[in-house]
């Protein structure tokens, strides 16, 4: 059978258990937090005030810090990019299907749309970013694209969202921790709702990984092998400003990130201890000689990037973006 058949028929199996995935993993939009929740009430009387405590709290901001609370929220807004990449998935483009995958990709961007809406509204309120800079560089992001070296294949798909979920938890975890130490309480609770929400999202596309190890482990280790040789780059990794060579604005950003500790490489190494753990990859059965091949790799790679890691600096030189005023 051919490679993209043999997907579809494991998609369509797993994809019995969507309506179990979108209950479980997404919440119901009646009851679901909202933007406004956690920003100034412009039809009350006092939103001037509001909006004159939120600039206070944000003056003092670090300028790394703001720096990394843009690229998060350019990333997050180059949300069509990933909706229209996702939908085209083999086994998710069978879009006629009312409960198919592209169900689930409908309602988890549903959820995902609510995090680039509220930290744009926060930024602008802050009075600290130039906002037509930002909103250029989000232009570009989406205009451009993206090739995280997938393709249509559901299998590497998966890999793909199930570590960038974890990594955007990782990051705007951070982003609330240090928020809080900087005495901005509003932004921690921001940054924190979205937390939660991508680790409710990393833990469906794990799920989805784990069920299709149980009926097709070789194919899914080789796959799994494949993203991790490749490394996972970050949906933002064209990011760039005007005038600026694609990609050079991500490295900026990176290096912002490093700095401050909301986003590293040690951090891109326990994702994929928790990968290797969360999916028992030591212990998967059936797996063919390629496959057991593809475990010893991922197995042996975070040890291997550690010790890369120890020899890599990152530039202490504060880059000048031009999205901060």
């Amino acid at each position: 059978m051919e490679l993209s058949n043999m997907r579809l028929e494991v998609m369509k199996f797993v994809g019995q258990k969507i309506d179990y995935f979108v209950d479980e993993f997404l919440k119901p939009i009646d009851t679901n937090w909202q933007p406004t929740d956690f920003l100034p009430d412009s039809t009350s009387e006092d939103f001037l005030n509001q909006v004159k405590e939120l600039r206070e709290t944000a003056k003092d901001l670090p300028y790394d810090y703001i720096a990394v609370l843009i690229g998060d929220t350019i990333t997050e807004e180059a949300l069509p990019t990933y909706e229209s990449w996702l939908i085209d998935v083999v086994g998710v483009d069978q879009v006629d299907e009312p409960n198919g995958w592209a169900k689930w990709v409908r309602a988890w961007t549903a959820e995902e749309n609510r995090h680039g809406d509220l930290l744009n509204k926060f930024l602008y309120l802050s009075g600290r970013v130039n906002m037509r800079a930002m909103e250029t560089s989000t232009q570009y992001l989406i205009a451009d694209g993206f090739d995280i070296g997938t393709g249509r294949d559901p299998y590497k798909n998966f890999v793909y969202t199930s570590f960038q979920e974890l990594a955007t938890n990782i990051s705007h975890r951070n982003t609330a921790k240090l928020a809080k130490e900087y005495g901005n309480t509003p932004l921690a609770k921001i940054c924190g709702v979205i937390a939660a929400d991508e680790m409710r999202h990393a833990r469906a596309y794990k799920t989805f990984i784990s069920n299709i190890f149980e009926v097709d482990p070789s194919e899914m280790m080789l796959a799994f092998e494949d993203m991790m040789k490749k490394k996972i780059v970050m949906p933002a990794h064209f990011l760039r400003e005007s005038g600026i060579q694609m990609g050079q604005t991500f490295s900026h950003f990176s290096d912002a990130a490093q700095r401050l500790g909301v986003y590293t490489t040690y951090d891109y190494i326990e994702i994929m201890e928790s990968l290797l753990k969360d999916w028992k990859i030591d212990s998967i059965t059936n797996l063919n000689g390629a496959g057991e091949k593809a475990r010893d790799y991922v197995m042996a790679l975070p040890n291997r990037l550690r010790r890369v890691a120890e020899r890599t600096k990152v530039p202490n030189i504060e880059y000048q973006f031009s999205w901060i005023s």
